[in-house]
């Protein structure tokens, strides 16, 4: 009826109609833009040189499922890859009014990651479900790029991403922790073990062992391996190497869930 309606105006005249059904979806766009998006959909996109992962949000779930809106959450990841943007722009502004023309629902891009990738790097992601709620993407570094066709590393690259799916770690390693996360925690426990009245050097084994479990739930490479809880994820890792004849690293991952608080 729209389309009717813009020919009927334009007295027949596609050009002039077309340019008609824009501007009447620009205007529906712009009337949406003050409903509130707390509902959405997680996309991932893997190129030869670089990864994206972006959270698309709407108004109800219902959208979220709508295949004209995971159709535009993979165009939109799709062009992120192959014009490495790192934010929205014109462009991705004018798919998603366009859409919201369309859908007849509020929806935004709401933030975007992308990752470059090496030739001795291989990223591997993971969208959690149906209703694709929680996406990752999990990069390895590699001795070389032949190792990247090697069948365990592949499959190893893809387990580590339902891994950060179903665990969401705080840090890769120790080794990236905060400063002000380990003097909190390390604040935490030693009023803890104060209260248990031992001796200075015990309370100090105490409070380092206390720092040691925890920094194994909280950092990805010591975690108990998703496949393999009797191993870490960085015990995996070096076995997979040697079986592909190199080593293997995870050196970054990205994890995104719908609706996640962001800094």
């Amino acid at each position: 009826m729209d389309c009717k309606k813009a020919l009927v105006e334009a007295d027949g005249d596609f050009q002039k109609a077309e340019k008609i059904l824009k501007e009447l979806g620009l205007a529906a766009a712009a009337k949406r833009e003050g409903r509130a998006t707390n509902e959405g959909r997680i996309f991932t996109c893997v190129g030869d040189s670089r990864a994206a992962i972006i959270e698309m949000a709407c108004e109800t779930d219902f959208v979220a499922r709508n295949e004209s809106f995971i159709a535009l959450g993979n165009s939109i990841a799709e062009d992120v890859v192959a014009r490495g943007v790192a934010e929205s722009d014109e462009k991705i502004e004018d798919k998603v009014k366009e859409a919201i023309s369309t859908i007849k629902e509020n929806m935004t891009l709401r933030r975007i990651s992308l990752v470059e990738v090496a030739e001795n790097e291989l990223v591997a992601d993971y969208i959690h479900g149906d209703g694709g709620s929680i996406g990752v993407l999990l990069k390895l570094s590699l001795d070389s790029a032949a190792m990247k066709e090697h069948a365990s590393v592949k499959q190893f690259a893809f387990d580590c991403a339902l891994h950060v799916a179903a665990f969401n770690p705080t840090f890769l390693s120790v080794e990236t922790v905060d400063a002000a996360y380990l003097e909190e925690q390390e604040s935490i426990f030693k009023k803890q073990a104060e209260n248990l009245d031992k001796p200075e050097h015990v309370m100090q084994g105490i409070i380092k062992g206390k720092m040691k479990k925890h920094l194994a739930e909280v950092c990805l490479v010591d975690q108990p391996f998703v496949k393999d809880d009797k191993k870490s994820v960085a015990a995996v890792a070096d076995a997979i190497g040697k079986e592909a004849g190199g080593s293997v690293r995870i050196s970054d991952y990205r994890y995104f869930r719908v609706g996640q608080e962001t800094e």
